[in-house]
């Protein structure tokens, strides 16, 4: 006779599995939403949007207590091995530098409360969305390697983040010589410093993920050897 109670067990696991693989999915989209939430925020000045963006954040919060939850209780009760295993410890860190990235769009949100009443630069507002645009791109594409295991698109995600470096850097001489010019600059530029750093951080969380899913994808971890590779193979 068939063992359904093994089949049972086995089916059950499986689905543990799926369930956390798509809670994954869900914090992604909330944070992704949260960055885009806290830099309209600020290049608006929306108090509204800013105050949705900041009350939000705890849904991200819970959200990575239940990921950390499951897995825990996974790793406890099943007694994960090999692949299995990876997978529940890479889903922890992911979880973890999600909920960071959602503390810096919070902290997007928050400086453009301090910001009302001020005229931005057109090319700090360009550099700023730029940027964004980005970091978003970072976050999508980690998240997309993430789920599909793709070893080659996490390599691709960690390239770039070279890109965000340099937009980061563009953007605090910019600001930068704003307060040399004119001291009455020094307060508003030095919050737009900060939101410029929230963005970069966030390009950092998104290198994070890829690393993580470039393990989970080989078992491996990411070398800078492996990304020198893959640039010349890009290059070629």
């Amino acid at each position: 006779m068939p063992n359904t109670g093994a089949e049972h067990i086995v089916t059950s696991y499986n689905e543990e599995l799926l369930a956390l693989a798509q809670a994954i999915a869900e914090m992604g989209g909330q944070v992704e939403v949260a960055i885009e939430n806290g830099t309209r925020a600020l290049l608006r000045l929306d108090r509204e949007l800013a105050d949705v963006t900041i009350i939000a954040d705890q849904r991200i919060d819970d959200m990575q207590r239940k990921i950390d939850e499951m897995s825990v209780s996974m790793i406890a009760r099943r007694q994960p091995m090999a692949s299995d295993l990876r997978a529940i410890i890479t889903a922890i860190h992911v979880a973890n530098d999600l909920e960071r990235i959602g503390d810096m769009a919070k902290q997007l949100a928050r400086r453009s409360l301090k910001l009302e009443g001020i005229n931005l630069q057109p090319t700090f507002y360009n550099g700023v969305k730029n940027m964004t645009a980005l970091v978003l791109r970072q976050v999508k594409d980690a998240l997309d390697a993430y789920a599909n295991r793709e070893a080659a698109e996490a390599v691709e995600v960690c390239n770039r983040d070279d890109e965000v470096d340099a937009m980061h850097t563009s953007l605090f001489r910019e600001l930068l010589t704003y307060m040399l010019e004119d001291p009455r600059n020094i307060t508003t530029c030095t919050h737009l410093l900060f939101c410029a750093k929230n963005l970069e951080r966030i390009g950092d969380h998104a290198t994070n993920i890829a690393e993580r899913a470039y393990y989970l994808a080989t078992g491996k971890q990411l070398t800078a050897d492996v990304q020198e590779l893959q640039r010349q193979q890009i290059k070629a």
